[in-house]
């Protein structure tokens, strides 16, 4: 009686590699869904599933796209991934593999088009600054992207607080009948450490022309160190000069229009009696 020999067709996939992969995909797949989640659920309650028009009424850049695009391609490498991992299919295993290397050529070459064309994206780029600050009312998620970039990096606006100009509230110009009409967002302030509740009026008026010495002296407080005396006071003069960047409402003194009220009301000071060591009057 002859015996049959059977031969088993071995893994193509390793067992380590194997449930390596699922893992780490269905960690990756799980995030990608969450993102997406929280994409649609955001336009949701800003009303653009119900009126899918709307998404292209923003001047600016709307903040969401960016959880829709990144989750959306989490979900599907994710997906691939994972079930190509599991299931052993080598077709959603080259998807998978080809996508992920897709990526990364068009990171590098996105890298290296920056660098050869720097100028060009620089332009670009103040561009697209530009017309979120035009948009900055306009949508809470934006104005939200705007204010955090700015306290992060310490900037206000592109250039300067008068890029604000280009926006319709802050837009300094005597028709505007804004309450926030020649100033800047509170993000531009630098934020002092004794306050606990954040001023959101911080910005008022700080780029109207003929600022009161009381305002002079408020915006002067904002910056990093506070002035205690009146030697400090007169000392601080010389660090108002386009060199150096006051942030935030005199960030970038060439472009500050209060520098000249400063000036004059910080000599004012210094003009006031003051005693030796000895008690004798200077």
């Amino acid at each position: 009686m002859s015996r049959k020999h059977y031969h088993y067709k071995s893994a193509e996939v390793s067992c380590c590699v194997k449930y390596f992969l699922f893992g780490f995909n269905i960690i990756f797949w799980l995030l990608g869904a969450a993102f997406l989640g929280i994409g649609l659920w955001a336009w949701a309650e800003k009303g653009v599933l119900s009126n899918l028009s709307s998404i292209t009424d923003l001047g600016g850049f709307d903040p969401v796209w960016l959880f829709i695009v990144v989750g959306g391609v989490m979900f599907i490498l994710g997906f691939a991934g994972c079930i190509g991992a599991l299931r052993e299919n080598t077709l959603l295993l080259k998807f998978f593999s080809v996508f992920l290397g897709l990526i990364f050529f068009l990171e590098l070459t996105a890298g290296i088009l920056a660098f050869v064309f720097k100028d060009w994206i620089k332009d670009q780029l103040n561009f697209f600054i530009n017309n979120n600050v035009k948009a900055y009312r306009d949508d809470i998620d934006l104005q939200n992207l705007i204010d955090f970039a700015q306290e992060y990096w310490s900037c206000c606006g592109a250039h300067g607080p008068d890029d604000w100009n280009l926006n319709i509230y802050f837009n300094c110009t005597k028709s505007n009948p804004s309450r926030e009409s020649c100033g800047v967002p509170f993000s531009c302030c630098v934020k002092d450490p004794a306050e606990d509740v954040i001023n959101t009026q911080c910005g008022y008026d700080v780029r109207r022309r003929g600022v009161e010495s009381s305002q002079v002296k408020s915006i002067l407080f904002l910056s990093q160190q506070k002035l205690s005396h009146d030697t400090s006071q007169v000392e601080q003069v010389q660090y108002l000069t386009p060199s150096v960047d006051l942030h935030p409402t005199i960030l970038h003194e060439r472009a500050h229009p209060t520098t000249a009220a400063m000036k004059t009301f910080l000599l004012g000071m210094s003009s006031r009696p003051r005693l030796n060591g000895d008690g004798l009057l200077l």
